[in-house]
């Protein structure tokens, strides 16, 4: 999704542990497509150790293999302003869902949807 709404020709996503691609795959196959800068960015909701050891760690690594290769860790995405106008629009359409049987979320199934209960 990030690929097709931003002007980046080359995007390619990476998990820092537990699954593929790893950092050093996925840095590796942006240069496979020429990328010569290497951009990683956390697709975390605050900064913490991972940020702030383990992915710059993790690039340093994967660099390390091509030389002539610049990367940049960013900011994990969480402290951005419209991370609450996100979560705000996320909350109302929930309950208008909810409350006014109005559509689904684009992360829910008619399946498995939200549900507002009481107790």
């Amino acid at each position: 999704m990030f690929r097709q709404s931003s002007d980046y020709t080359i995007v390619e996503p990476a998990h820092m542990e537990l699954a593929e691609p790893t950092i050093a795959q996925a840095f590796a196959r942006c240069i496979d497509q020429g990328a010569t800068r290497i951009v990683v960015h956390p697709y975390f909701l605050s900064p913490g150790r991972h940020w702030h050891e383990d992915i710059p760690r993790l690039a340093e690594e994967a660099a390390s293999s091509h030389p002539g290769i610049s990367f940049l860790v960013t900011a994990p995405l969480g402290l951005h302003p419209l991370m609450a106008q996100i979560m705000c629009q996320r909350i109302e359409t929930c309950l208008a869902h909810c409350e006014e049987n109005g559509p689904i979320c684009d992360v829910c199934t008619p399946a498995s949807c939200c549900q507002l209960k009481s107790s």
